[in-house]
């Protein structure tokens, strides 16, 4: 941890200040300053001679580690956890602060699991989340204030946050149907409070906008204020829309505007795209996966939350080009208007086909495809009804597969089961 060369130095410290002080003493009574009687007991000349030496030594010792417990103590106790000791507040403390260079690529609800694990190995994490959604309290801020939607964000931001438990509940806590005289009509006629709905995280998000100037600058800024063990960023600034072309039945494709619109049209997604289709990538999301020594892609909705991330300008020529591990993880079920009927193959496969043709010797967009293996957890557990995806590997990818399921929630990943695997694959650099 970094701390027994500083007490080394501590205590060299001490010695030599101990030794100013013996020579002041010794001074004075040559000076005949200091009383015969005075001098021969702050030297301990009542005793033999190894035990004026060993005495002080053990008991200066006791004192300063006593005084550097308590120190430590208070120190930390903003910070550790309850029951937690000091000693091992601190070493994972320094762990995290030396773990690997990760970064996640997603958005949704599949990719705090996975932050949320992260943070056990490391603090050097980043997360890059899709500006696509356009549906919710998200949609409603996105069209009535111009900003990116803030509800991936607030999401990854919870998982991220230090005193998490805490975080999450106030992050994610939603404003309730209070009816206001103020309000916009709904559906039964009644009148809505303008809050009902929004998360209080939404608002928080888009208030540090508003403060800073731009919505890159909230999110440094929520990280400040939360204490975050990593950083989230945006894959563009651009305020995209995502669009799908759909096969519904024997007709033709039709376009699709939307993200939260696609998985209601009710058929085959073909192809989604971005709109505009040159949308630039932020810079700081590319520098974090060039500079990175794990890239993660998912887990999260394939075509609403990992392909407008990987449609952005740039961020597909950073993940080709990075010298890191870059692991795919698969959804653990497939997603009604989505991925109905997908293996892990067709997941590999739909991304492969909305990559960039690659150039010359150009190497792929992943190394390595993480799957769920265990499917022995019943359909009907904790009262959903999950359809596995089925671990049939790409031909031209390598694939691992691992017990990833939260089995009170199978259709979700465990967030530690999840972690492990990843970080069990290894770096490149």
């Amino acid at each position: 941890m970094g701390i027994k060369r500083w007490l080394a130095v501590l205590g060299l410290g001490a010695m030599v200040v101990g030794m100013g002080v013996g020579s002041f003493i010794i001074a004075l009574r040559q000076e005949n300053l200091l009383p015969a009687d005075v001098y021969d007991l702050l030297t301990l000349q009542f005793l033999p001679v190894g035990l004026r030496v060993l005495l002080p030594l053990l008991t200066g010792s006791l004192i300063m580690f006593v005084a550097i417990l308590r120190l430590g103590a208070n120190l930390v106790a903003p910070f550790r956890r309850p029951g937690e000791e000091v000693v091992d507040s601190l070493y994972d403390y320094s762990q995290r602060n030396r773990g690997p260079q990760v970064v996640a690529i997603g958005g949704g609800t599949g990719m705090p699991s996975l932050l949320r694990g992260l943070t056990r190995y490391t603090s050097n994490i980043t997360a890059i989340v899709t500006v696509a959604d356009d549906g919710g309290s998200s949609g409603r801020l996105r069209r009535e204030l111009g900003v990116l939607p803030p509800g991936d964000f607030r999401n990854n931001i919870a998982a991220l946050a230090r005193d998490e438990a805490l975080m999450t509940q106030l992050l994610q806590y939603r404003f309730g149907s209070n009816v206001s005289p103020n309000g916009s009509p709904d559906g039964d006629g009644q009148e809505r409070g303008e809050l009902q709905g929004h998360a209080f995280g939404n608002l928080l998000l888009a208030a540090l906008a508003g403060i800073t100037g731009s919505f890159d600058e909230a999110l440094v800024a929520a990280e400040r204020v939360l204490a975050m063990r990593g950083r989230v960023l945006p894959s563009t600034l651009a305020n995209v829309a995502l669009v799908a072309e759909v096969a519904v039945g024997e007709a033709a494709s039709r376009r699709v505007v939307g993200e939260s619109a696609i998985p209601k049209a009710g058929g085959r997604i073909r192809r989604v795209s971005l709109e505009p289709a040159n949308a630039p990538a932020y810079p700081a999301a590319m520098q974090a996966i060039l500079q990175a020594d794990l890239v993660v892609i998912g887990p999260g909705s394939l075509y609403t939350s990992i392909l407008p991330n990987l449609l952005v300008t740039g961020i597909a020529s950073a993940l080709r080009r990075t010298r890191a591990t870059r692991v795919y993880v698969c959804n653990l079920a497939t997603q009604p208007g989505e991925t109905d009927n997908y293996s892990v193959s067709d997941h590999v496969v739909a991304i492969q086909r909305h990559m960039p043709a690659e150039k010359g010797n150009a190497p792929g967009w992943v190394d390595v495809v993480l799957a769920n293996g265990n499917l022995s957890i019943p359909s009907d557990a904790g009262g959903g009804h999950t359809v596995f995806v089925q671990p049939v590997g790409p031909k031209d990818v390598k694939m691992v597969t691992a017990d990833l399921v939260d089995e009170q929630r199978p259709w979700r990943h465990d967030s530690a089961k999840l972690a492990w695997a990843v970080m069990s694959l290894g770096f490149k650099r």
